[in-house]
């Protein structure tokens, strides 16, 4: 009697809840880091048509100060703008960028990790864009009227383009980072490793800390920047006790 021919086996289909091969992570991460490029070469090309006005809006908060910029080679202008423009293209391309980040992450976690991962992203998204429009509407226009006043009637601003945007970029990043501050001490409040009470309680050394770190990541060495860095700093800090507060209640 002849044996039956055998069964041709089959890869069963890949389930939702399956552990990838590394063979899979690593085409997952190439093809995710190929939509960011993608994503960011687009926005690029976006905003370099657009340069002109972004430069513009950049000025804004030196307005009536600052009528025109300098440079001092001839490469200058050309840098200058291609810097604005991937900072731009940036900032227009993030959110595809997070969502990619987002989703090669996302597939380690449990769905209770994805729910705390999603808010925990969406609430750190706004408090860096917070960040961001305090330094922009508030603190850069207090800082460089500031500055620009000093010595006016007899010194006249002479800057270039690459000292300014390195100025605005270096304040608004810092500033979007320090309101980051909320989210970090709740989520270690979630996990137990500070409390309300121990935030109360180290207040004193908190704002020496925060006044040398807004003393650090400060463009500039001048007691007006490190105030207007600093004065934030703390009220944050408050705004985290009351927030660690409630992380330790639903820990």
């Amino acid at each position: 009697m002849q044996a039956a021919p055998p069964t041709p086996t089959m890869t069963p289909p890949a389930l939702p809840g399956r552990e990838q091969t590394l063979a899979e992570h690593l085409e997952e991460l190439r093809r995710r880091l190929g939509i960011s490029l993608a994503a960011l070469l687009i926005a690029v090309g976006i905003a370099w048509t657009q340069v002109d006005r972004i430069v513009e809006w950049v000025q804004q908060p030196a307005a009536g100060r600052l009528a025109h910029f300098a440079y001092f080679s001839p490469a200058e202008p050309l840098v200058a703008y291609l810097k604005v423009s991937v900072l731009a293209g940036l900032l227009l391309a993030m959110p595809v960028i997070l969502w990619q980040v987002w989703g090669f992450i996302r597939t380690g976690l449990t769905p209770k990790e994805r729910i705390w991962g999603q808010l925990l992203v969406g609430w750190g998204s706004l408090q860096f864009a917070a960040g961001v429009a305090f330094a922009y509407l508030v603190l850069l226009p207090l800082s460089l009227h500031m500055l620009l006043a000093i010595g006016e009637g007899r010194l006249i601003p002479v800057i270039s383009i690459d000292r300014y945007l390195s100025f605005v970029t270096s304040m608004a990043f810092w500033c979007g980072l320090a309101f980051e501050l909320p989210v970090v001490l709740y989520v270690l409040s979630r996990v137990g490793i500070v409390t309300a009470e121990w935030l109360r309680q180290q207040r004193a050394y908190a704002v020496l800390a925060l006044v040398i770190i807004a003393a650090v990541v400060t463009p500039t060495t001048d007691p007006v920047s490190l105030l207007l860095m600093a004065v934030p700093l703390i009220v944050l800090y408050e705004i985290s006790i009351l927030v660690t507060r409630l992380g330790a209640g639903r820990r």
